[in-house]
């Protein structure tokens, strides 16, 4: 027997005032509210669930326990959730008719068209396998607004390096014309929780975003590293991991990347790459992983 998350929850309220064990009304409340939000769809490509990981580290608005408990109703991502297969399938898509024109799409990854879009096969639909890019065609008309989760599902990213047989391609590219808003771009790599936590909740609650040419939210990507850099006025570098000075000469693409990093940082705080001595590489670019630190590597 199938039971939602809202009678679930009922169920534990009844049971806790029959064996008269304290509960926090107010918070049962505030999930069952969560359950009248737009819903979170999220699917994955070409990628390496990155994205998916960094979301799970989130702690500023809030940790992941609490997002997916009281601020958003996620309703598919095939890596946190505890279905697998055709009940999975089956939970994709029933829940995208149900809360057709309201649920947000969230696209991880690239999009895979080379073969058919074969490369990558999200599941099956009553027995009929379902590409990826077939999934992101289907189901983001649908939706009310769509998210690109990470440099990969913006711009392509590592997976559309170069010449490959896989013919990967963003989400805006698959998507154009086919949608009445436009696809938000979160990129990074990975993307930063709070700017994806945040994101989708500014979209709940507000229903808007301030974006850039690249689809990026100004909220976010309106300033380039180097622009707020604490190693701008120290000269330069002596070498790359040298504790003090710019690295711009050694290809830092700090100077052409907007992104979050020395203001944020990574891992709750606590680092980024420029604050570990190494140079931006510039994760966040429409042209990344093109970046001289990276192709000069054996």
């Amino acid at each position: 027997m199938k039971i939602s998350r809202r009678d679930f929850l009922k169920w534990s309220v009844a049971a806790a005032v029959a064996l008269n064990v304290d509960f926090d009304l107010t918070n049962v409340n505030t999930v069952l509210a969560a359950e009248t939000d737009p819903p979170i769809i999220w699917i994955q490509g070409a990628g390496c669930s990155g994205c998916t990981i960094s979301t799970l580290n989130v702690t500023n608005p809030a940790t992941i326990d609490d997002v997916l408990l009281n601020k958003i109703s996620m309703k598919y991502n095939s890596t946190i959730m505890t279905s697998s297969g055709a009940l999975a399938m089956q939970t994709l898509d029933e829940s995208a008719t149900q809360y057709k024109g309201q649920f947000i799409l969230v696209i991880e990854g690239a999009i895979p068209t080379g073969e058919s879009g074969n490369y990558c096969i999200v599941g099956e639909v009553n027995g009929v396998p379902l590409t990826m890019q077939q999934a992101v065609l289907k189901y983001g008309p649908m939706a009310k607004y769509v998210v690109a989760a990470g440099t990969c599902a913006s711009f392509g990213g590592v997976p559309a390096t170069g010449a490959n047989s896989t013919g990967c391609q963003s989400v805006k590219t698959i998507l154009t014309g086919k949608t009445t808003n436009p696809v938000v771009n979160l990129p990074g790599c990975p993307v930063h929780p709070t700017v994806l936590i945040q994101s989708l909740l500014d979209l709940i609650l507000v229903g808007t975003l301030a974006i850039d040419t690249n689809n990026r939210p100004t909220k976010y990507y309106a300033k380039s590293v180097h622009s707020v850099c604490p190693r701008r006025e120290t000269g330069d570098a002596s070498q790359i991991g040298a504790k003090t000075g710019c690295f711009e000469e050694f290809g830092c693409m700090g100077p052409g990347c907007q992104n979050i990093c020395p203001s944020m940082k990574w891992n709750n705080g606590q680092a980024w790459c420029i604050g570990v001595n190494y140079p931006c590489i510039g994760c966040s670019n429409p042209t990344f992983p093109t970046n001289p630190l990276l192709s000069n590597r054996d």
